[in-house]
């Protein structure tokens, strides 16, 4: 049986209910040989009460996560920071300093927040931090969409860029499927049954209004909206097999981009442009990424190695990550769709799926799954070794906020 009539199958168990988871200081720039982490000693930050010290561990794990920082010892490092935390009467207040060995000033102000915002108050000083050190962007500020089974039905849910906080979205209780951000981040789209049968959604996450946008016979699934925000590539099967169209979602007009009687389409994804579209199809035996002309045209077959490859998604830097089912277990590759050269980022001792790119065009999100168990997992395309960011819980299909 095809890889696409299996995910159908899955599609249909999750209908029936069971799947078979501050400172305004101008920045003044260290600069580093290509690769070297700048060295942070972060051994004077203090933290007074509960939420200071989430904040005080949530700042550290950042700076280790940013891929461009790392902890360094006193004395030895480029960049001190310190900083008291301090979490009194409903408010974190967080005074700090980030110098360098010459003294020139980073940071150097007071953060204050709702006791509640610990997580977010860390993620925007180490997002400060990296930026004003380095010039790069950072993905902490940035929220992740996934699918969670916490209630016992598949759901959208919303996290922080560690995966420590949480907002349900739906509470639909009938399965949810591949979300995706619009441009503007105002919109989440995905597939959902609960009409019984495969449509796709969006909502208003400003209001949580709910609009069903592709109801047509058979299967609707995609929901990929463009980079400008006026079209959505969808996979429909409403003329007899699934295949890519796009949807003017003013006009509701729809163009067909492929015609493939004996193949099944899956899974479209956007060029940073708009000008191209990335999907997963059948055609050549086994599920391979072709790009095909955002406007129609004849599709190229982007990949030929790895048994099957799956669940693309093009980066802001131009790469295409994807699942690539290699040595029996499905590994993220990287592709350059203008040279089709890949490499494998990921080690082998999971199965990791469904790669979402960060806006910081460096790291990755996606599923890692240990047996039945899936959890989210950060990828450092340059190297940092895989970070789990769910302990409890059946987590997948994450999507970064653009």
């Amino acid at each position: 049986m095809r890889l696409f009539s299996i995910l159908l199958s899955v599609l249909l168990a999750l209908a029936a209910g069971f799947v078979p988871v501050s400172s305004r200081a101008e920045p003044i720039r260290v600069v580093k040989s290509a690769g070297e982490k700048i060295a942070v000693d972060a051994s004077g930050l203090q933290a007074a009460g509960p939420a200071a010290a989430v904040m005080k561990q949530t700042l550290v794990d950042d700076i280790v996560r940013s891929g461009w920082l790392g902890l360094g010892a006193p004395g030895r490092s480029a960049i001190t920071l310190r900083g008291t935390a301090t979490d009194a009467g409903g408010q974190l207040r967080f005074a700090c300093t980030a110098t360098d060995a010459g003294g020139n000033a980073f940071i150097n102000g007071t953060y204050t927040v709702p006791s509640g915002q610990a997580v977010a108050l860390a993620h925007q000083v180490a997002d400060d931090l990296v930026r004003k050190v380095t010039g790069k962007p950072t993905f902490f500020l940035a929220k992740l969409a996934l699918v969670g089974s916490q209630s016992g039905a598949r759901e959208l849910y919303l996290a922080d860029s560690s995966c420590q906080t949480f907002t349900q979205v739906t509470r639909d209780r009938a399965g949810a499927v591949k979300p995706r951000w619009s441009p503007d981040n105002r919109l989440l789209s995905y597939t959902s049954f609960i009409k019984r049968y495969p449509d796709v959604y969006t909502i208003d996450l400003s209001t949580g209004s709910r609009n069903r946008v592709a109801a047509y016979p058979g299967v609707n699934s995609g929901g990929a909206i463009s980079p400008d925000g006026r079209s959505m590539a969808l996979v429909l099967s409403k003329d007899g097999n699934p295949d890519l169209y796009v949807l003017n979602l003013a006009s509701r007009s729809l163009t067909r981009l492929t015609r493939t009687p004996t193949a099944v389409e899956g899974s479209p994804a956007w060029s940073p442009d708009g000008s191209q579209i990335v999907y997963v199809s059948d055609a050549s035996g086994s599920p391979q990424l072709w790009i095909v002309s955002a406007r129609g045209g004849a599709p190229s077959r982007l990949t030929t190695t790895g048994l099957q490859n799956a669940a693309p998604d093009w980066g802001p830097n131009g790469l295409i990550a994807c699942q690539s089912l290699v040595g029996g277990r499905f590994q993220i590759a990287l592709i350059d769709p203008k040279t089709k050269a890949s490499r494998i980022i990921t080690d082998y001792q999971a199965a990791y799926e469904d790669p979402s790119w960060a806006p910081d065009g460096r790291h990755i999100a996606c599923s890692r799954a240990v047996g039945y168990q899936y959890s989210i997992c950060l990828l450092d395309t340059m190297g940092d070794p895989p970070v789990v960011l769910t302990k409890t819980g059946d987590w997948r299909t994450p999507a970064w906020q653009h």
